[in-house]
């Protein structure tokens, strides 16, 4: 077996001594410390009372923030914790005005559904253009050069996903950010795929706004979002959908808003306190693994699963180039729901996505025994009619 010094980590995450964790690309593992944060959040809620809100809440979406900001390549001061990428992208996008000649937000087809009904919501009710760039493999990829060519001099905001969250392929966003800034259109990035899996630097990518999660890959738990806006860009826009965190003096309670600047700008109403004691642990760990040997980790694990989902005749719906994949290999197999809860039943922790099938995602803390298990349960599912227990079950997909 190879000398793995991430699993270092797996002492971390208890809940991996009971189970077969693969399905960190929705939901990452709870760190043992966060438990002991939540504990904080109570005994400062129950000991201070409002006195809380001075004592460090108020606060604490920049300073969680701060906490997060090298995994992307961002300085103190320009991340804000948001609840979720939905409200992010909607603030973004009520802060642009869409003239005709620059009225039009391209995203693709292969987008979380959540952000589109944002764009074609809210985008079109402002007035934008909504442009979907499709996919022309069956829902796998999207052509960059017939993503590049989508955005041209009517383009007001290019916003799309930096992972895709079907398929796990890795988008040319140094591409695209390249020529947005030549047309002179802005980028609203969704790392939530690839922030915890994938290095990123918003410096270098020279994108104007960055949005994710510590939700999957950081291992921070649901309620704790994120929005990076360029410096030098920000102070300059006005959101409509907004709240009283974002006034530069928001207990003057004044009637007229004034914007503060930096990322301040763009929080909202109340910070959700729990979430964000949640989401402070997983990043820190991330850090400490170090985002290079974790993507390198990923890249070997899931080089992997190809192999096995090859050896097995498991139909993969991921890229096979390993710079294009991100830290999923879905598998399209016959019954995959059925599947998917067959191993659920036996502590085999995946997921199932219509259009991708049985999404397995290993991460920082998995064996490669782990990754055998999965194969070998899915292979029994399907050869010994397992997958039919699960036939007339109906659950949430997780």
């Amino acid at each position: 077996m190879t000398h793995d010094p991430l699993l270092r980590f797996r002492e971390q995450f208890p809940s991996l001594a009971r189970s077969t964790y693969l399905v960190s690309n929705s939901l990452g593992a709870m760190p043992r410390a966060t438990r002991e944060r939540l504990l904080e959040y109570a005994d400062e809620w129950d000991g201070w009372g409002v006195r809380a809100w001075a004592r460090g809440w108020w606060n604490m979406p920049l300073r969680v923030g701060d906490g997060l900001a090298p995994l992307i390549g961002a300085a103190r001061g320009e991340v804000a914790m948001i609840p979720n990428v939905s409200a992010g992208q909607a603030s973004i996008i009520s802060a642009l005005d869409y003239p005709p000649e620059r009225d039009t937000i391209v995203t693709t087809e292969l987008d979380f559904p959540s952000v589109r009904y944002v764009y074609d919501g809210l985008g079109a009710r402002l007035g934008a253009r909504v442009v979907a760039v499709p996919s022309d493999d069956g829902g796998l990829t999207v052509d960059s050069e017939r993503m590049l060519a989508a955005i041209d001099e009517r383009t007001r905001l290019v916003a799309i996903s930096h992972v895709l969250f079907r398929s796990a392929y890795v988008m040319d966003v140094e591409a695209i950010c390249e020529r947005a800034r030549a047309v002179g259109a802005l980028v609203a990035l969704d790392g939530y795929h690839a922030v915890g899996v994938l290095p990123v630097d918003v410096h270098a990518l020279g994108v104007d706004f960055y949005l994710g999660g510590v939700l999957k890959w950081l291992c921070g738990g649901p309620g704790g979002a994120f929005l990076y806006a360029r410096p030098g860009l920000d102070d300059s826009m006005v959101p409509t959908v907004t709240g009283w965190q974002a006034h530069a003096h928001p207990f003057a309670f004044e009637a007229e808003m004034e914007f503060a600047t930096g990322a301040q700008r763009w929080l909202g109403g109340t910070p959700s306190i729990p979430a964000l004691h949640a989401a402070i642990e997983g990043p820190r760990l991330l850090l400490e693994a170090g985002i290079g040997a974790v993507r390198a980790k990923s890249m070997r694990q899931t080089a992997r699963l190809v192999e096995l989902a090859e050896e097995h005749g498991f139909p993969v719906r991921a890229p096979l180039d390993p710079l294009r994949r991100g830290g999923t290999v879905a598998l399209d197999v016959a019954h995959g729901y059925e599947v998917s809860q067959y191993l659920l039943a036996r502590d085999i922790i995946v997921d199932f996505r219509p259009n991708a099938g049985i999404r397995v995602a290993p991460h920082f803390y998995t064996t490669d025994d782990e990754l055998e298990v999965a194969m070998v349960a899915i292979h029994e599912a399907l050869t010994t009619d397992g997958w039919r227990e699960h036939t007339a079950r109906t659950s949430i997909v997780t």
